[in-house]
């Protein structure tokens, strides 16, 4: 990694996990886009060489194994950092001038232990996604100088810039996120049937959770709201949940939720179906096969998941919530509903599936919004970010 003839300087984008976490997908969508325009980019992560990241990557990977035999949260946490901090360091002799731009705490606390030693300045850029709601003084500590230590912190959206800047005095930059609507629109009719079938939806709505089961995607209104939507309407729809892979452990969370379901009339692998971790090429085909997302997240960064279902045609229920806000205007693009509110969602949920006219109204709307977010354009917007590094002072 050197710059290349037209001056850009090397990059390497680090993130701490290998799975499909918007964290990880910004990461890889935005290496691929600066290697489109001739950046000299790297992804470095944490992950199992051997496996892989979920999904084929078109730039250069560095794949760091974690900590072994962690005894909680926090020393995982910890031994995650050693393991960064030493192959950054290398990463760092290798290409003079490299910007380590991290996506979470974890890499953004090596990046800037890799700045601290080095003999010259190396500049360390953050993009805060969201904060996360550790219980853990040293976690929170943690991503307090995760966010303080880098020279340069961005933020996906300005509900998130203004948080940034009141909680923790810095002044972030925005760069929205992307989504390829190409791809998201090219789902297989054919793939779509088959899932579909695969859940027991062939002659069922279905409604799609991304994200799995965890506090953070309100997965326990979303129950109580499919109940409540079936007694409403007599309709029988399947709740098809993908992902759930997480840093953090909603173990506890997750058992809650699915222990909700016999009293709510729900059976689990009949009308809530605990997919997991799909194939990545396969997720075109899955938002084909829903009837709408259900999203009614409680805290979001940015919510790819909402652009990716727009960018394939799909209507999409979420929450109210102000990120939302910043590029949805509700009833318009989606229906929003108040955060906790289950018979709000449930109507909203019932609205999507039964008014035809709506769902062709909102799936217009979405498709538009999506349209306004590229890749290419995050990746230019984020060049501009790295030039103004070189007018950056260091951190004393």
């Amino acid at each position: 990694m050197t710059p290349d003839p037209a001056g850009h300087r090397p990059v390497a984008l680090l993130t701490y996990s290998t799975k499909p976490r918007g964290g990880v997908v910004h990461t890889l969508e935005l290496a691929e886009a600066l290697a489109d325009l001739g950046v000299p980019v790297r992804v470095v992560a944490l992950g199992d060489p051997a496996a892989g990241f979920f999904r084929p990557v078109r730039a250069p990977v560095t794949l760091v194994p974690g900590p072994a035999g962690a005894a909680d949260l926090e020393a995982k946490v910890a031994g995650s950092i050693d393991c960064l901090e030493a192959v950054l360091t290398e990463v760092v002799a290798a290409a003079p001038g490299v910007v380590l731009h991290a996506q979470d705490c974890i890499s953004a606390r090596a990046a800037a232990r890799v700045r601290e030693a080095a003999g010259e300045h190396v500049p360390v850029v953050r993009t805060v996604h969201h904060v996360d709601d550790f219980t853990s003084r040293v976690l929170q500590d943690c991503q307090r100088a995760a966010i303080l230590e880098p020279d340069v912190v961005l933020a996906v959206t300005e509900v998130w810039r203004e948080i940034l800047a009141a909680d923790y005095g810095v002044a972030p930059s925005v760069v929205p996120n992307g989504v390829d609507v190409a791809r998201y629109a090219d789902g297989s009719p054919a793939r779509a049937a088959q899932l579909r079938a695969s859940v027991g939806a062939t002659d069922r709505p279905l409604l799609l959770a991304v994200g799995g089961l965890e506090p953070r995607k309100g997965s326990d209104n979303l129950v109580r709201a499919l109940a409540a939507a079936r007694r409403r309407s007599g309709l029988s729809p399947v709740l098809a949940v993908l992902g759930g892979h997480s840093f953090q452990d909603y173990r506890a969370y997750h058992d809650a939720v699915l222990a909700e379901l016999p009293a709510l009339g729900l059976e689990l692998g009949r009308d809530v179906v605990e997919v997991g971790t799909v194939p990545d090429a396969d997720m075109p085909a899955w938002y084909r096969a829903a009837d709408a997302l259900a999203f009614p997240s409680v805290k979001e960064g940015f919510g790819l998941a909402v652009l990716e279902a727009m960018s394939a045609g799909v209507p999409v229920v979420t929450s109210d919530l102000p990120v939302f806000r910043e590029y949805l205007v509700a009833g318009r693009d989606a229906l929003l509903v108040p955060v906790g509110d289950v018979d709000a969602l449930a109507d909203a949920l019932l609205a999507v599936l039964t008014d035809g006219r709506l769902r062709a109204a909102l799936v217009a709307a979405g498709h538009a919004v999506a349209q306004r977010f590229t890749w290419a354009a995050s990746a230019r917007r984020h060049l501009e970010v790295y030039a103004d590094l070189d007018r950056t002072p260091a951190p004393a």
